[in-house]
């Protein structure tokens, strides 16, 4: 039996979060709103030297955060990735060990820890700006089976498809390794930039997909398809297509079958930040518990919306008290018993 059940794939950023206005995105923040962009030190110092205020902190990355999670929900997790040389990156390690994840399998870079600005609008869009630091100097060469020995299932997240090399690397050695597989497209940009690569991965053998409408829509560039047809259509190339959207719920789709996965109602939503990512947990969870699909997205649906009534992608320590047991008690055994 392997050691664990997932091993979370991908970059170890330290979240810097804002709450900004519209009007402060305008003027300062060239890109999309709600998108991600890599910057450099320099701009990104230059954003937060226009900051009214210090930002709050928080762990974060996108495999981090779902990793994070399943963790809280019981699963047994591990994570590979690349800390930097600084306090930034001590803290980091230590949160994850401090709620049980294995941190044995970080790597440790030369340069400072990874961070990502998080731009949080009063209409609770986040806009990402992404320093890689250290996570950045992850190279290929570094990753081998090894690295996932023991591992039941790899998680990763799209943003390391910015470096198709290393992107490759890691699915190459889950795959060796004889993990079942996940991926979170994780932007839009980042699936305009790589359709070609990603739908060569798909032929390749990936287990799930996990993508919002905006990640979708780019990925079969098509903006008139409704998302069970989308769902559907990705579903064709072998995998597990389980698309988010956002308060309409979500679409899992497997093989023949289809499901509507309904939304979680949330009166107050202060920050979209780690949502997906979150739902990506509860999901995970589920599916490698082997629970039916709608249970799996019903767990996942829990999660995203508890993670939006608060600032961050972390959902709050006091929280977990109340939504363990409610996610649990959303588990087959559960409903058999009422």
């Amino acid at each position: 039996m392997p050691s664990f059940d997932l091993i979370g794939v991908g970059s170890p950023i330290m979240d810097l979060l804002a709450r900004v206005t519209d009007d402060f995105l305008a003027r300062n923040v060239a890109g999309e709103k709600g998108g991600m962009v890599l910057v450099d030190a320099t701009e990104m110092q230059r954003i937060l030297g226009l900051l009214e205020g210090e930002p709050a902190y928080a762990t974060g990355g996108s495999s981090a955060n779902a990793t994070y999670n399943a963790t809280r929900l019981g699963l047994r997790t591990t994570f590979l990735g690349k800390l930097g040389n600084d306090e930034l990156a001590r803290v980091y390690r230590h949160r994850f060990q401090t709620i049980g994840v294995d941190t044995s399998r970080f790597k440790t870079g030369s340069v400072p820890n990874a961070r990502c600005l998080a731009l949080v609008t009063p209409d609770a869009q986040r806009t990402l700006r992404t320093d890689l630091g250290a996570a950045m100097t992850l190279a290929p060469q570094e990753i081998t089976a090894a690295d996932f020995r023991d591992c039941r299932h790899a998680h990763i997240e799209g943003y390391l498809v910015f470096n198709r090399a290393l992107a490759e690397a890691v699915l190459s050695a889950a795959r060796a390794a004889g993990c079942t597989t996940s991926i979170d497209l994780s932007s839009f940009e980042i699936v305009h930039d790589a359709r070609a690569w990603i739908f060569a991965q798909l032929h390749k053998g990936i287990d799930v997909v996990f993508a919002n409408e905006d990640e979708i829509r780019a990925l079969f560039e098509d903006q008139t398809s409704d998302f069970p047809t989308l769902a559907r259509r990705l579903a064709s190339y072998g995998v597990l297509a389980a698309v988010k959207v956002g308060r309409d719920g979500a679409w899992i789709a497997q093989g023949n079958d289809l499901h509507r996965i309904e939304p979680v109602a949330v009166a107050n939503v202060i920050d979209t930040n780690g949502a997906g990512d979150s739902w990506a947990a509860g999901f995970l969870f589920g599916y490698l518990r082997g629970w039916p699909l709608p249970a799996c997205g019903a767990v996942a649906s829990l999660l995203g919306a508890e993670t939006v009534m608060h600032l961050g992608p972390i959902i709050p320590q006091t929280h977990w008290e109340l939504l363990l047991p409610r996610a649990l008690g959303l588990g087959p055994r559960a409903n058999a018993a009422r």
